[in-house]
């Protein structure tokens, strides 16, 4: 596949998700943060409609998709970002040398945090309550505590005002957290609170 011209021209690239998906969220973001909104045309995509042509986009049926110029579609959110970075050209959203890899590997660790808040979610949602293994409940909580944890201790670094994708994928989580479970994150995790607030008040364009 080969990199289209650049230039700035208005929907060059449609983004299939939901108005709730925290990956199409993350992806958003990422795109706003290079300054190519206006390249960037969001089509609304239902995972659960048959008819919804996202299931021939993505065989997965999952969401976000980025479909090019050409038609070509791109997914997932981690992929259609490594193909934001190399068409920007300059390393914004992932970092060249050695923070590249603790950009990618802070993006991981968020990615994961919203893996397991949405199979939390699914499983309140579509479980009958008898049904629910507690055990796997507790599992999937517990991975995003321990990656909150993680991030409290070794917040993301900040390499300037345009953010890198370990920075945005972290604001998506958290604000996913927000949504779906009311911010209980905040207990017990000031630094992330405080983080968070600066990278809203910093980014206020992109959030």
């Amino acid at each position: 596949m080969d990199m289209p011209e650049k230039h700035l021209s208005s929907s060059m690239w449609r983004l299939r998700t939901s108005a709730t998906s925290p990956f199409g969220r993350k992806v958003s973001m990422a795109v706003a943060a290079i300054g190519m909104s206006n390249c960037l045309e969001v089509e609304p995509a239902s995972a659960s409609d048959d008819n919804d042509t996202l299931r021939q986009q993505n065989p997965l049926g999952k969401m976000p998709v980025l479909i090019l110029q050409d038609g070509e579609a791109i997914f997932d959110s981690s992929v259609i970002v490594d193909y934001l970075n190399e068409y920007d050209g300059r390393s914004i959203l992932i970092p060249a040398g050695q923070n590249r890899y603790i950009a990618l590997r802070d993006q991981a660790l968020a990615d994961g945090i919203l893996d397991a808040a949405l199979l939390l979610m699914y499983e309140d949602r579509f479980r009958d309550a008898t049904k629910r293994e507690i055990r796997w409940i507790d599992y999937q909580q517990q991975k995003i505590v321990r990656a909150l944890g993680h991030f409290e201790h070794a917040l993301p670094k900040v390499n300037g005002k345009i953010p890198h994708i370990g920075e945005i994928a972290l604001a998506s989580a958290l604000g996913y957290l927000d949504f779906r479970f009311k911010g209980q994150w905040r207990t017990g995790h000031p630094n992330l609170v405080i983080w968070f607030k600066e990278f809203s008040d910093r980014l206020p364009e992109i959030f």
